[in-house]
């Protein structure tokens, strides 16, 4: 009875905390998703609404199983989908640790990142866990009674759905990548006193030898479209305020608070501020984007990974002072 409970409950605090930190970045979710689809040579899926669709899901999903397992509600079905949810991601993760064809699994986000042998390791652990929990479900006890739990049921559903559509409509809510609130992106270029960056050697196939330190900010690169000048320095350690507007594909871009973004213009160029929209779409983009808009400030360009990690949104305004992200708007 007490290992069967202590599974249970492991179970539940990962499929909690892996469904909560879906539904509090939806995007990034849709994004591994999409990484996932590739993979599988499913490219025709991945620019529809498959991907939002199957992130939503399995955010809701997993937050769902994870309040089943701890307040002891559906002790039948919910081992069950324990089980097969195990049985199904155990060999898919060690396919992802043998092929490596995506970096990380995106199990729990930005939050905790894995690597794919240690989530397989880890896949290992709940599936045991899982069929601990399947094997001695009579021995699971309910922490609320039969006239309640449906409410905890209900209510655990609309609050995930409402976050999550929160999250998607605005920004995450809690933001653990480097590019937060507050945090200094000079210093998260940098690599530290003492600590060995990671070192490549190429003889006829790409290797790695040896695996040192990578900053969590490695690719920020800043390239004006007028004049193909680097602007990253510059801008990095500007004292003035700076606005980015970040908008990784214009061509999907939403524009219905352009109006708004043009004022934010204005007032920058009235006050002396620096505002830059930073893309990696094509001159014939931005180009449509500017007789659509009327968007009369500097394009510059980027990689696109670097522009979704920036911020969740297309377009979204990032405030720069010094490195130092200060705000940010979806």
């Amino acid at each position: 009875m007490i290992w069967s409970n202590f599974c249970r409950f492991l179970l539940a605090v990962v499929f909690l905390f892996s469904g909560f930190v879906k539904a509090n970045d939806p995007l990034g979710t849709v994004y591994k998703v999409q990484d996932y689809l590739e993979a599988w040579g499913l490219q025709s899926l991945s620019a529809g609404y498959v991907p939002y669709l199957a992130a939503m899901l399995c955010a809701l999903f997993e937050f769902i199983l994870g309040i089943y397992l701890f307040f002891g509600i559906r002790r039948r079905v919910a081992p069950l989908l324990a089980l097969l949810m195990m049985a199904f991601m155990t060999p898919l993760t060690l396919w992802l640790a043998i092929a490596n064809p995506i970096s990380d699994c995106g199990c729990f986000g930005d939050a905790v990142v894995l690597t794919n042998w240690e989530t397989f390791f880890k896949n290992i652990v709940l599936l045991i866990a899982a069929i601990s929990v399947f094997k001695w479900r009579r021995h699971i006890f309910n922490l609320v009674t039969t006239k309640v739990d449906w409410l905890i049921s209900l209510y655990s559903i609309l609050f995930i759905i409402f976050f999550m559509l929160f999250c998607l409509r605005y920004l995450p809510v809690f933001d653990f990548r480097p590019y937060h609130v507050g945090a200094d992106i000079i210093k998260g270029m940098t690599i530290p006193e003492g600590e060995k960056p990671t070192e490549y050697e190429t003889i006829f196939i790409y290797s790695k030898d040896g695996k040192g330190y990578e900053p969590p900010i490695h690719d920020f690169s800043i390239t004006s479209l007028e004049t193909g000048e680097d602007l990253t320095d510059d801008i990095l350690h500007s004292d003035q305020y700076t606005f980015l507007l970040v908008a990784p594909w214009l061509k999907q871009a939403d524009d219905s608070g352009m109006d708004l973004i043009n004022e934010v213009y204005d007032y920058s160029v009235e006050h002396g501020y620096r505002f830059l929209c930073l893309t990696a779409s094509s001159e014939q983009d931005i180009i449509d984007w500017q007789e659509n808009t009327g968007a009369e400030y500097p394009f510059a360009l980027m990689d696109e990974i670097t522009l979704k990690t920036m911020i969740r949104s297309n377009p979204g305004l990032m405030l720069l002072k010094k490195g130092v992200v200060l705000r940010k708007w979806s």
